[in-house]
């Protein structure tokens, strides 16, 4: 099907637009799409007359692939307007179905006819205004949507704004709590690490002097120890004048603080800045005792001022260092008294013809530098002379204490002229009853100038070693008696062993010989050893010389925990007569 319509009027141009309109009700175009058919040939139309000249209007149902069909419509200049460079206009629609269209198309030229064509295409556009209508309730019911739609994505934006505001606090108190529980354990560190160094030492003023090297430049820029014992006896450690703070930290047992703003610190009062240096800030610290402060800890800030948890480490250092130079103190005084004691007890030995003495002893290199090995050697009154070694269990003041007791009740029971065994049991009662829960070890050997030999006894200590004057050696290891002291009762044995001139006899404490690796018996053998290097001449020449050569190899191989006591008894070897 082809209608062709020649337009050069408005009236053509509205008849053509009738014919269109009913052509394409006829194919059976949708309302819509049929009233956009018509207003686009309308409005083209419309520009065409404008222009003027003739135009043709030329509408064809076309076949398309898949069976489809469609209105395709062609308005072609005239040969003027192609002239003018016109092209044609073309638009087409799609037409569901065939239709016979043989007086579709027709209108006449009555009035009537154009009002009732107008009135039809009001309907059309009835329908589209419907529609529309239809389009517009749909779109403000989906721009409602989108609305609540906005509004919720809207509202799922601040929980998420506000969710990542609280992971972010969540995040920086996680990182906050993380720095101040790593800074809490390098305090503990510190705190720890320097509570070890402090009480490493017995010694108060090697105390004092390692203060500065741990707390500079970490936690003080300077470091001020006011000792007041060394203020009173004019010590050498005397500090410079000190800040009306530390006075008053002195005074009141309170730690203080002096700058020019307050610190905030727990536990210290504010002062204001000292004098002495009024621009920089000082916390000063009592050293806190049982009975009173033992001094002040004047200290400035490594910054501007002290982070509060560094000022109450600081204080709890403080206090721990003033335990340590407290108990250092104590220390000090009692080892004073016990080797003022020990001295005093330690006597110089006799001098005897034909018979040669030399002694050493060595406390231990730990701890309290007394213990209760000793050594003494005394006439008795039958001429005879009593050389004895001995070894009271513990160490320090009450083992010397108890050791200068044995000592002297050893000298009050050999008046009475006993001989070593007996003696050594008396010492054995003496000590039973005196001190129950206290032992010793001791052995005694006697030698007589008219008689060739010499006499000993032991009470569970280590034996004599006897060097006869051809250079062998001899372990006197007769079977002695149980510790001094133990619940049992004993009567301990003498022994007796000739003598020649030239002869020396070793007593000692088990500190000489026996270490905890090896036990004692190695330590026995290398006293043998040493005792046998040297000859007669030379003991005879140098006795004490040769106590000394003997200590020397013997306690070289390791650090000392146990006091060492060494007796030598030489026989002259040029006296010719035995002693």
């Amino acid at each position: 099907m082809m209608r062709t319509w020649q337009i050069t009027t408005v009236t053509d141009a509205a008849r053509a637009r009738i014919a269109l309109a009913r052509l394409a009700a006829a194919y059976g175009v949708p309302t819509v799409d049929r009233s956009r058919l018509a207003a686009s040939v309308s409005a083209h139309l419309r520009q065409c007359l404008t222009k003027g000249g003739t135009w043709r209007l030329t509408l064809e149902a076309v076949g398309a692939p898949g069976g489809e069909r469609r209105l395709h419509a062609v308005v072609t200049p005239t040969q003027d307007a192609c002239a003018a460079g016109e092209t044609p206009w073309e638009v087409t629609v799609a037409c569901p179905e065939a239709a016979e269209v043989s007086g579709a198309a027709a209108v006449d030229g009555g009035a009537d006819a154009l009002a009732e064509a107008l009135l039809g295409a009001d309907e059309d556009t009835a329908v589209v205004l419907d529609k529309l209508a239809e389009q517009e309730e749909l779109v403000a019911f989906h721009r409602e949507e989108l609305h609540q739609t906005n509004q919720g994505v809207l509202a799922l934006h601040a929980e998420l704004d506000a969710a990542g505001r609280a992971q972010r606090e969540a995040f920086a108190a996680e990182r906050r709590a993380r720095t101040e529980a790593e800074n809490a354990r390098r305090r503990l560190t510190f705190l720890a690490d320097a509570s070890a160094v402090l009480t490493a030492s017995l010694n108060h003023d090697e105390i004092v002097s390692r203060l500065p090297d741990l707390l500079v430049p970490e936690y003080a820029r300077s470091v001020d120890v006011w000792l007041f014992d060394n203020d009173t006896n004019g010590d050498r450690h005397r500090s410079a004048p000190h800040a009306a703070a530390a006075v008053i930290a002195a005074r009141t047992g309170r730690p203080q603080y002096a700058a020019d703003h307050p610190g905030h610190l727990p536990g210290v009062d504010d002062q204001p800045p000292s004098a002495l240096d009024p621009t920089r800030p000082l916390l000063c610290i009592p050293l806190p005792t049982r009975r009173a402060p033992l001094g002040v800890l004047t200290l400035s800030p490594p910054g501007e001022r002290w982070d509060p948890d560094d000022a109450v480490m600081l204080i709890e250092l403080t206090r721990r260092a003033s335990i340590a130079i407290d108990n250092a103190r104590r220390f000090e005084h009692n080892r004073d008294i016990a080797e003022t004691l020990q001295r005093a007890l330690l006597t110089e030995l006799p001098t005897t013809p034909g018979l040669s003495l030399a002694a050493r002893y060595l406390p231990a290199t730990h701890g309290l530098n007394i213990g209760g090995d000793w050594y003494d050697a005394f006439r008795q009154p039958d001429g005879g002379l009593i050389t004895v070694v001995g070894d009271v269990t513990g160490h320090g003041l009450h083992a010397a204490v108890m050791m200068s007791q044995l000592r002297t009740a050893l000298r009050a029971y050999a008046v009475d002229g006993g001989s070593p065994g007996r003696l050594l049991t008396r010492l054995h009662m003496f000590l039973h009853h005196l001190q129950p829960d206290l032992y010793a070890t001791a052995v005694i050997a006697r030698f007589h100038p008219e008689e060739p030999t010499v006499t000993w006894a032991a009470a569970g200590h280590p034996p004599p070693v006897l060097r006869t004057p051809d250079g062998r050696v001899h372990i006197l290891d007769a079977k002695p008696g149980a510790m001094l002291g133990i619940p049992l009762t004993q009567e301990i044995d003498d022994h007796a062993v000739r003598l020649s001139p030239g002869s020396t006899l070793a007593l000692y404490t088990d500190g000489l010989v026996e270490r905890r690796a090896l036990g004692i018996d190695p330590g026995i053998e290398r006293l043998a050893t040493a005792l046998a290097g040297f000859g007669s001449s030379e003991l005879d020449a140098d006795l004490e010389g040769a106590a000394d050569g003997i200590l020397r190899p013997l306690l070289s191989d390791s650090e000392r925990d146990d006091d060492v006591c060494l007796l030598l008894c030489h026989l002259q070897g040029g006296a010719g007569q035995p002693a």
